[in-house]
């Protein structure tokens, strides 16, 4: 790949001529750093999408917005391209309040948005006409199928397993390229029904405690999403520096399900973190200060989580943290602090863009699976899937997972859950046939509606 630069301003239309978007496959815009980022963004659209001497081949732009509201302006201003604007506070919330819920969610989003491994991927599906989705998840040895998009453009990530495969059709699947999505040609799976090992019973949810620590534009978003997952009576307390309870209002009608209270402090004391007995609660977000510089902020991050740990170490505590770090640089130095998981937020988005601007159709698909309604991933209990006792495939984790309603996409070891080398534990999209001995703490990783 050859990269080039160039000099100019994207809304000079005189300017924008030297790099010859018109040409391009996709376009990528990125905000300013600094003054009103989406009026930004949305010039630059408008001097694409309207330049006199634009192609007639709709473009492909892939952006990032803050304001929901300008949604409906970028919409107006595009009408005969497809622009991809991904709302960032919206999409962090999102991630940040799935991964506080679910150690280990972050490491499998950033394996997934990644080109260094295992990618989604889009495969034609003519060799499947007439299967089920259920029947076509063992198709693939080397990749896992984890949704449909039907030739009418609508995509379904991990529909109905009667969900009939018809002409036109394709497939989303994780592979490592789009040229080693091939079936298999296996007449019969190697499933071992004795290794099934199917619990239907449904415990009823519980109310939940949780700790929200730092204030920026992303938190009223997460305590909405909160609200979606949690069970009637759950509490959530958040501290900040200074009183944001006005700032709530954004969702205030919607929250049905938590009682939220809030708390002036500096995150950064350990007398106040002592005083907040943080060891009662199951869930913690460490969010980074909205008004602080970036290594201000991180720096904020790593003194209270370094107090948490401590705290957690002296208690026994078992609580989740989930902290938001801005510079990807700082990750390593926080990585001391043994936290559950970080989320780097603007590497995840940025990745995110670069999967977008290679493949359009995955907007449909992130969609889906950051959205409490659709099908979102999660890491559920190995031994509600398979007997532990003796190695399992993956084939027989896939027809368990299905049995359920389920997509299995991987598995996450516990005894790596604390190594970087072993990405963690998790293993994305392995091949089906290979045996894995199990423990019962490890996790199948699914697709799934709950």
């Amino acid at each position: 790949t050859r990269v080039i630069f160039r000099s100019g301003s994207p809304i000079d239309l005189t300017e924008l001529e030297i790099v010859n978007p018109h040409q391009a496959r996709s376009i990528i815009i990125l905000p300013p750093e600094q003054g009103d980022e989406d009026a930004y963004v949305i010039k630059v659209i408008l001097a694409l999408t309207n330049n006199p001497h634009r192609d007639e081949k709709p473009y492909h732009i892939v952006t990032q917005i803050l304001d929901e509201k300008n949604l409906d302006v970028i919409k107006t201003i595009s009408e005969r391209d497809q622009v991809q604007p991904i709302m960032t506070s919206d999409m962090i919330a999102r991630i940040m309040t799935q991964t506080s819920r679910q150690s280990g969610l972050s490491v499998i989003y950033t394996q997934l948005f990644e080109f260094e491994g295992d990618e989604i991927y889009l495969a034609p599906a003519e060799l499947l006409v007439g299967k089920t989705y259920g029947e076509v998840l063992s198709a693939y040895e080397t990749s896992s199928v984890i949704g449909l998009r039907q030739a009418n453009g609508t995509v379904l990530m991990n529909p109905l397993m009667e969900t009939p495969i018809a002409s036109g059709d394709q497939i989303f699947a994780i592979s490592e390229d789009d040229d080693t999505v091939t079936i298999s040609g296996l007449r019969a799976f190697p499933v071992v029904e004795s290794q099934i090992n199917i619990k239907r019973e449904i415990s009823e949810p519980s109310a939940e405690k949780a700790l929200i620590i730092g204030w920026n534009h992303c938190a009223p978003t997460i305590l909405c999403e909160l609200n979606n997952y949690v069970a009637k009576g759950s509490t959530v307390l958040v501290v900040t520096r200074q009183d944001v309870s006005r700032d709530f209002r954004k969702c205030a009608t919607t929250v049905d399900h938590l009682d939220i209270q809030f708390r002036v402090g500096d995150p950064t004391s350990r007398q106040l973190l002592d005083e907040l007995r943080t060891q009662d609660y199951e869930h913690i977000i460490v969010l980074s200060s909205g008004d602080l510089s970036m290594q201000d902020a991180d720096s904020n991050t790593l003194v209270t989580l370094l107090h948490l740990r401590d705290i957690a170490e002296k208690s026994d505590s078992p609580y989740s943290i989930v902290s938001e770090m801005l510079d990807l640089r700082n990750r390593q130095l926080a990585e001391v602090t043994q936290v559950n998981d970080f989320i780097v937020s603007d590497h995840l988005i940025s990745l995110m863009m670069a999967q977008l601007a290679e493949n359009k159709h995955l907007y449909d698909v992130f969609a889906d699976i950051f959205n409490a309604d659709g099908s979102e991933i999660y890491l559920k209990p190995i031994g509600n899937y398979v007997t532990t006792e003796e190695p399992v495939n993956f084939y027989t984790l896939v027809e368990a997972a299905r049995r359920y309603q389920q997509t299995a996409i991987g598995y996450r070891l516990a005894a790596d859950a604390n190594n970087a080398e072993a990405n963690y534990g998790v293993h994305i999209n392995p091949n089906k046939a290979q045996a894995v001995l199990f423990n019962k703490d490890d996790k199948l990783i699914v697709l799934s509606e709950i």
